[in-house]
């Protein structure tokens, strides 16, 4: 029989994952990941080689990094086992895990900073407190829409995500700054960062904001995005506590391998660690 992908399968799929109770961007990116293989296709069924030809191409031709190649296979795959298609999954490259993080990507203390300077400098209250929020809570930016008024009063925030439930705890540092940000701009319920319309802020909303910082404040754009102040948080914590599990737990993490990926130090602190071996002896 040939196997083809339609729209319709697609809507019961998405009605599956909103019962398996994932988040509404990982629902998005799956549908998504799933019309790209369907573009690629072009009508023709699937099979195993085509594939194949597929995981070549969006490596080979395309130029997309090992690790999304392989979320769009995870993505093809977990479609199969839905639609009970096993012979046709794929293997993922194997990737060998990183022992640092390269500078490029590395957002240190101190541009965090020059961006703070930034914001203040161009009179973006809003954004300002946005980025202390996220560096000094770990908070991902999807969370934000739990962040309320009586949040805030109580000094902790319940997050509910992906079928979990934590509390994430703020400093009297950030609290105190929320609250006068809650004052000055009478806001006297619900979500305290919201567009003129009403709505939460989203990623876009955030992240395009963040990117017109940059040239500025004299911070790389690529560095840039609302995510790396989760791993500055991460790092920052992870240099005063050395408890990974803890971090683990502030993070909402479920497994410890997921942790790591947020402490790894750059490549400049590797090499340092390096010199520090002592292991190198002058010839002559």
């Amino acid at each position: 029989m040939e196997r083809r992908i339609t729209q319709k399968m697609l809507k019961g799929y998405e009605a599956c994952l909103r019962e398996e109770e994932k988040s509404g961007a990982t629902i998005r990116k799956y549908i998504s990941d799933l019309n790209k293989l369907m573009a690629y296709a072009d009508g023709r069924p699937l099979t195993k080689s085509l594939l194949l030809a597929y995981k070549e191409k969006l490596y080979r031709e395309d130029g997309y990094k090992v690790n999304s190649v392989n979320s769009y296979l995870v993505a093809a795959n977990r479609f199969f086992e839905y639609m009970q298609w096993y012979d046709l999954k794929v293997k993922t490259y194997r990737v060998q895990k990183e022992t640092f993080c390269p500078e490029s990507r590395y957002l240190s203390r101190g541009e965090y900073k020059r961006l703070l300077r930034e914001a203040k400098k161009e009179k973006k209250p809003r954004l300002f407190m946005i980025l202390e929020t996220l560096a000094s809570t770990g908070m991902r930016v999807s969370e934000l829409c739990f962040l309320t008024v009586g949040a805030v009063k109580r000094g902790q925030v319940e997050i509910h995500n992906k079928g979990k439930v934590r509390t994430v705890l703020l400093s009297s540092g950030l609290q105190k700054q929320l609250l006068l940000y809650i004052a000055r701009g009478h806001i006297r319920s619900g979500v305290v960062f919201c567009t003129r319309s009403g709505e939460p802020v989203d990623r876009s909303n955030i992240w395009r904001e963040m990117k017109n910082l940059c040239k500025k404040a004299g911070v790389e754009p690529d560095k840039v995005f609302p995510h790396n102040l989760r791993h500055l948080f991460a790092q920052c914590f992870y240099e005063i506590k050395k408890d990974i599990a803890k971090l683990a737990d502030v993070l909402g993490h479920s497994s410890i391998e997921t942790t790591r990926i947020y402490i790894r130090t750059t490549s400049r602190e590797y090499r340092k660690q390096l010199e520090m071996l002592n292991l190198i002896e002058l010839w002559c």
